[in-house]
């Protein structure tokens, strides 16, 4: 078969996976690896000293406290797939970094404690998978330690999510009773910790007769009353197929894997602001939606995500930068392996390469052939958290100045330049950001910078004719700062103080989130 964009986007499964920290995401990762033949152990199974750390996991903070903090990427094949993976940060202080991440998926895995359920950061990062319509695939992890009962977990998913449940797979006990699982589509037993599969009607021979006897009601019931898989219900984000299993045994793993391939849907049409791009269009395009710095500590180097659209991209092809026009020859892209990456010569739509750069591309710019492409739907979010840097060496300014500037284009933390001072003030939506802040100013800038309270407590983007912009920032020049970009941002020192200024002001407007487009058509 030829290649053509429609053709290799066919091919392409880009999905993220999502939980709460501790559901077993980073290893249910490394064991989908494991299984498409990217890695040869696991981090979490079989490695031993240094290499046990988890491959996926790549940072020092990470790696010290055994988080993530950061999106991978990781691309893998299995079968005639070609699946990219991205690994969200579990934290919920990493929450911005996550929305972003999942603007480059076009389906999610979501991994649930079968000890303890549906938990809080599993919800929040649920409701950004329902405000981008992406299908979810569950995944019930720890089945082989003592768990609750199958059809509560199933009534909690389809109760808090509002998602109508189609099991895949049931369960045979639970805890050190685990047996394996039954496929109530196959009709056949695939047994804990053996090879191969039994035939449904073997499996008296193979079970105790009490955990038979339970299995064949659950069977019925599960079957009875519970919807069965409709895959244009899981595509519209409706119905989620749920499999269990434990990703630490590498049990129910390769059904999930097979399921991916089978059922998760290609790369889908982009919003764009000139219309919809779709996978098989000629024009090669694609939107950075992360850039993470430093990840080489030898070199001082900036690699920007791209998520492609369309087209076939070529190794060392020219493309438009969004807002300034600019042509960017991209010579040397790669595909990621967490922190490991190899040169590649083409990608097609689905794919994540990464592009090494010197601070020319940023979160939300929009690379393409032609140039008239700006997709959307990548935002700033106001910080919830507002501290002031200060230096213990004031001669390192600049540097310091280098340092927040090059972090800030990664998206996470953000910087604001006061109008009057000149101490930086760092915004973030968590507080271990801040922690990873530090550990990065101090490990990979060798800056010692101190966090200190700000008199501020939020945020506010400022907009409105030229006039009464003047008038604004004229009357409240103390409390006005600009992002890396320029634009005008009022800090508050309460919400109060925000509700009464915004009062006194009705025709300013006060932002919580700026599209970061918009940044590039100010350009």
């Amino acid at each position: 078969m030829s290649q053509t964009p429609a053709t290799e986007a066919a091919r392409r499964r880009t999905f993220a996976i999502i939980s709460h920290p501790d559901a077993g995401k980073t290893t249910l990762t490394e064991q989908l690896l494991l299984l498409g033949g990217a890695i040869r152990a696991a981090g979490q199974v079989k490695a031993r000293g240094e290499a046990r750390r988890a491959r996926s996991d790549w940072m020092k903070i990470e790696q010290e406290r055994g988080i993530s903090v950061t999106s991978a990427v990781m691309t893998f094949e299995y079968g005639d797939a070609v699946f990219n993976l991205l690994d969200t940060p579990g934290h919920e202080d990493f929450s911005e970094d996550t929305y972003r991440t999942l603007t480059a998926a076009d389906s999610a895995v979501m991994v649930i404690d079968a000890a303890k359920g549906i938990e809080a950061q599993t919800l929040k990062l649920f409701e950004v998978c329902r405000l981008r319509d992406i299908p979810i695939m569950t995944f019930i992890n720890k089945m082989d330690r003592e768990a609750r009962d199958a059809f509560e977990l199933l009534d909690e998913i389809s109760d808090q999510l509002q998602l109508e449940v189609a099991p895949m797979m049931w369960p045979a006990g639970m805890g050190l009773n685990f047996k394996g699982l039954y496929d109530l589509y196959a009709d056949d037993f695939v047994p804990f910790g053996q090879d191969g599969r039994i035939g449904g009607n073997a499996l008296g021979m193979h079970l105790p007769e009490e955990v038979k006897a339970k299995l064949d009601e659950d069977v019925e019931l599960a079957r009875g009353g519970l919807s069965r898989f409709d895959p244009a219900a899981y595509r519209e984000g409706h119905l989620t197929p749920v499999y269990f299993g434990s990703a630490l045994k590498r049990f129910g793993v390769r059904e999930l894997l097979d399921a991916l391939s089978a059922e998760a849907p290609p790369p889908r049409d982009q919003g764009a602001k000139n219309g919809v791009v779709h996978p098989s269009d000629a024009d090669v395009s694609g939107f950075v939606f992360k850039v993470q710095a430093n990840m080489d500590p030898n070199h001082r180097d900036r690699v920007a995500f791209l998520r492609l659209c369309s087209g076939k991209f070529r190794r060392g092809m020219k493309l438009k930068q969004s807002g300034t026009g600019k042509s960017i020859g991209v010579h040397n892209p790669i595909l990621f392996f967490a922190a490991e990456r190899e040169t590649v010569d083409e990608a097609w739509p689905g794919d994540i390469i990464g592009i090494p750069n010197h601070g020319t591309l940023r979160v939300g710019d929009t690379l393409s052939e032609s140039g008239d492409i700006v997709f959307t739907g990548i935002p700033n979010f106001a910080p919830e958290i507002l501290r002031r840097v200060r230096l213990g060496d004031p001669m390192k300014q600049k540097h310091l100045a280098r340092a927040l500037t090059s972090l800030a284009e990664e998206g996470v933390t953000q910087v604001f330049k006061p109008m009057i001072g000149a101490q930086w003030v760092v915004g973030v939506v968590g507080s271990l950001q801040l922690d990873v802040l530090k550990s990065r100013l101090r490990n990979e800038y060798d800056l010692d910078a101190d966090l200190e309270a700000s008199p501020y407590d939020t945020a506010r983007w400022i907009s409105g004719d030229d006039a009464e912009r003047e008038k604004f920032i004229a009357a409240n020049r103390g409390q006005m700062a600009e992002d890396r970009d320029g634009a005008p941002v009022f800090l508050a020192k309460s919400s109060w103080e925000l509700g009464y200024v915004a009062g006194k002001f009705p025709k300013i407007k006060f932002a919580k989130t700026r599209e970061r487009s918009d940044v590039q058509a100010e350009a």
